[in-house]
């Protein structure tokens, strides 16, 4: 078998091919556009790359063509050698990484399905609307206050009504930015209706979203970031990958817990903490609540917010594995390691 070591680039990127024995078969650049032609020519071989932007497309474009696949995690690179010695070239580093596959089986991280990196990207569109009228409603609100006007709280739907009530004559300078509110605002509205066919026409969203604090949103992320729920072997496996656990910083006789890893996907991690608040104010003694209004009387609001987040991600792994809804007394069971530090 050939190892076809690709390193990616925007426009173009460079190519190596080595044979099993190591020797160097071909070397040379090729619009990254046009790698699926490229690679439809070649003979079944493993084909390395490094995650990057670009990384899943080309994995899917080799998988049909019947390649095998290794997408390298780019914080391995440099223990493999990629980058050594200070010099770092789109040349040597394809060098480097095909000379390590025809020596080792490279690790590959999950490559999700298009599916999920659709549902993925739908997400992200949301929150980067969400983020820009945060902005725009921030900026209004502290213009405002200039003029000792405040505004009365509510949704954020309803904000540029709240606006118009509490000022007779608003400046002119802040009018086209509540134009922009209302913009975001219906551009979301129609994002969110696609977030609510995806949940009606996927069972296993419909079972998530009967935890407290579940919703729509939460509920497809997490479904789109998982993919797979047989690649993790327990509810702590999950719990590590999504960053929700404490680190360690330990030497010699000393021990010292710290605080959540933040190691995998940061959105994911972010929205299930949100998912937490949420649930937080939920209605009704659920024991899992409970549970956290123990922690916090301990540790404070902030720490028993992201044990509630480790123990709902947990929850909704055995949710997911069982095929179940949300059941308070079994999920008040579901193991959770210790309270972390505050973040």
């Amino acid at each position: 078998m050939e190892h076809v070591a690709i390193d990616l680039g925007g426009r173009e990127s460079q190519i190596c091919v080595r044979a099993a024995d190591g020797t160097v078969v071909e070397e040379r650049r090729c619009e990254t556009r046009k790698l699926g032609r490229y690679l439809k020519e070649r003979p079944p071989s493993r084909v390395v790359v490094e995650t990057c932007a670009e990384a899943f497309s080309v994995a899917d474009e080799a998988i049909k063509l019947g390649h095998e696949v290794r997408v390298v995690p780019a914080t391995l690179a440099p223990a493999l050698g990629v980058g050594e010695r200070g010099t770092k070239t789109d040349t040597r580093d394809a060098r480097k990484l095909s000379e390590v596959s025809t020596r080792i089986d490279l690790p590959s991280v999950h490559v999700p399905s298009p599916q999920a990196r659709e549902r993925k990207a739908l997400c992200g569109s949301r929150d980067s609307l969400v983020r820009a009228r945060t902005q725009l409603v921030n900026h209004v609100r502290g213009a405002l206050r200039t003029e000792r006007v405040r505004i009365r709280s509510g949704k954020t739907e309803t904000f540029v009504e709240r606006v118009q009530q509490s000022v007779s004559k608003l400046p002119s300078h802040l009018e086209p930015l509540l134009a922009a509110v209302v913009q975001l605002s219906e551009h979301i509205a129609v994002l969110d209706a696609q977030l609510l066919l995806i949940v009606k026409s996927e069972p296993q969203c419909q079972i998530l979203m009967t935890m407290p604090g579940v919703g729509p949103v939460t509920a497809v992320r997490f479904v789109a970031t998982v993919d797979a729920i047989g690649r993790f072997e327990s509810a702590h496996k999950l719990q590590a990958y999504l960053g929700l656990t404490p680190g360690e910083d330990s030497s010699s006789d000393k021990k010292r817990r710290t605080s959540i890893t933040k190691a995998g996907p940061a959105a994911m991690r972010w929205t299930l903490v949100q998912a937490a608040w949420a649930a937080r104010r939920a209605k009704g003694k659920h024991p899992m609540l409970l549970w956290a209004q123990q922690v916090e009387l301990r540790r404070g609001k902030r720490v028993a917010v992201l044990a509630l987040a480790r123990k709902m991600a947990g929850a909704l792994y055995a949710m997911w594995r069982d095929q179940v809804p949300y059941d308070p007394n079994r999920a008040a069971k579901i193991p959770a390691p210790m309270p972390m530090l505050a973040d």
